[in-house]
């Protein structure tokens, strides 16, 4: 099994589009009310649909970049807004903190080996 993409709501399709190709993803889909993209490395994907009910988005979306200081010097150069700039936190994860114009929340991190094995790691199974 494996993620397919994520599904983000957006208020605003030219906004929302102009944003992740500011943070630097490759749209791959292009229509009045739907945008789909490719991350930069890997084989992921994520996409945008707009949606024109009122709607409070409770996930946080996490993109993941070896060089994350550097990525964020860049989008500061170029105008996008931080809520938080890199942070060590706790979990051993480095994170920075934005909002794209919908209000959906990302994070921006670097984790390592961290990510899939932390110290605390369990190794659950089902039969």
């Amino acid at each position: 099994m494996n993620l397919n993409q994520v599904t983000l709501p957006v208020s605003d399709m030219p906004k929302a589009t102009a944003f992740y190709l500011t943070l630097g993803f490759t749209q791959i889909v292009d229509t009045p009310h739907y945008a789909r993209f490719e991350c930069p490395e890997g084989n992921s994907s994520f996409s945008l649909a707009l949606d024109s009910a009122s709607y409070k988005n409770g996930a946080v979306i996490y993109f993941e970049h070896e060089a994350l200081d550097e990525w964020v010097a860049t989008l500061l150069e170029r105008g996008v807004e931080f809520e938080q700039l890199p942070t060590n936190q706790s979990y051993l994860w480095r994170e920075a903190v934005i909002y794209d114009p919908s209000g959906n929340k990302i994070k921006l991190y670097w984790a390592g080996d961290n990510r899939l094995n932390p110290p605390w790691r369990v190794d659950k199974k089902y039969s």
